[in-house]
């Protein structure tokens, strides 16, 4: 049978109503939510008497009380992208708690497999803005120009500092009581580009004029290792907690709130191995490593200088060798030749492990992808 076009409307008018008092019956004014209810039941009749001009006069009355009921929100826009600001930060907090925690490469111990920081000396200074920020995005790079306007002005101290609240650099101190401030930590700024306490500069002279690469930041897999063992051959990094023979200088990486640092290495040997160096093999329960990682290592291509002797501590020659006790396990840097590892202050206590390295997810150089 034909409905006329009234009661359709009537009806759908009446059903919105229905919805909005029970959601906002909790929180509406009493007085609101029986106005509104009288209104409806009116609707409801008129709508049973097939009356057009009592349904349409009490939509008319019925469409300011539903706004009183559930009042428009001229905020609700900027509400939805806060609450959705709030998830996300939440979740991120999970996944960061749970599964992947970013990390960034301080040293050279695992080049060329992973980047620290490379820093360099140039004699002109820095490109246009463009160049640098094109730069800065895709390699990570930043160009550091810094000239002395002082005549016979000499480092007195170099000290950490934040830039703009979260950029690690170094403030340099002079004897004129000047201060500059770079984007490079104090170790590279002193062990790359040569700048030192006590050297003494020129007016006009550059204290500090060249680029780095800040080095490779990374996911770290903190959930795989709740399920199976740490692997040979994986890229791990772990908390130094407890472990003698490091110092604490706090190096960047996941803390956890606790003291120490976090390294980032590859992992040797598992509990029971026994391990031995004959430059540039590595050679683990009496047999060549058959992982892709050492044999990328011992090939001496490509950047890779091999597995080295020498170290005071461990596998201090070819006939030295070390078994790895149980739930502990022995790391090795990749750039066997400068690299503070296992060789030199010991064992990682299972404990100690935060997980393994997943993906390098900036610069967005040939090292960008899964760890290998």
């Amino acid at each position: 049978m034909f409905t006329p076009t009234y009661i359709k409307e009537g009806q759908q008018l009446l059903k919105a109503a229905k919805k909005v008092v029970n959601y906002r019956k909790d929180v509406a004014k009493p007085e609101a939510l029986d106005r509104t209810r009288e209104t409806m039941d009116a609707l409801q009749a008129a709508i049973k008497e097939k009356s057009p001009n009592k349904v349409e006069e009490l939509g008319k009355k019925l469409v300011p009380l539903i706004g009183r009921v559930q009042p428009p929100h001229d905020h609700d826009m900027i509400r939805e992208y806060v609450e959705l600001i709030l998830v996300a930060i939440v979740c991120a907090l999970g996944i960061r708690t749970y599964y992947l925690a970013p990390f960034k490469i301080p040293t050279g111990s695992m080049q060329p497999t992973l980047n620290g920081i490379i820093a360099h000396s140039t004699n002109n200074p820095p490109p246009n803005f463009f160049v640098r920020a094109f730069q800065l995005i895709t390699l990570g790079r930043t160009y550091e120009d810094v000239v002395s306007d002082t005549e016979g002005d000499t480092v007195i101290d170099i000290r950490p500092v934040k830039l703009r609240y979260f950029w690690d650099g170094s403030e340099i101190v002079m004897s004129s009581n000047r201060a500059y401030r770079v984007g490079v930590d104090p170790r590279v700024l002193q062990s790359q580009l040569n700048v030192v306490v006590g050297r003494t500069f020129h007016k006009g002279e550059p204290i500090v004029r060249g680029y780095a690469d800040l080095g490779d930041q990374l996911f770290v897999d903190r959930f795989s290792y709740n399920f199976v063992p740490p692997s040979r051959g994986e890229v791990f990094v772990f908390r130094t907690n407890g472990i003698e023979g490091i110092r604490e200088e706090g190096l960047g990486g996941p803390q956890d709130g606790a003291a120490g640092q976090s390294y980032i290495k590859r992992l040797a040997g598992v509990p029971g191995d026994t391990l031995r160096i004959d430059q540039p093999k590595l050679f683990i329960n009496g047999h060549e490593a058959a992982e892709e990682g050492f044999k990328r290592v011992e090939s001496q291509q490509n950047g890779f200088t091999g597995y080295r002797n020498g170290a005071p501590e461990y596998l201090r020659d070819p006939n030295s060798t070390v078994t790895v006790p149980p739930n502990n396990y022995f790391a090795l840097g990749d750039n066997s030749a400068n690299s503070a590892d296992s060789r030199y202050w010991g064992f990682v206590p299972g404990r100690n492990i935060v997980g393994k390295g997943f993906f390098v997810y900036w610069p967005f150089t040939s090292h960008w992808g899964f760890v290998k």
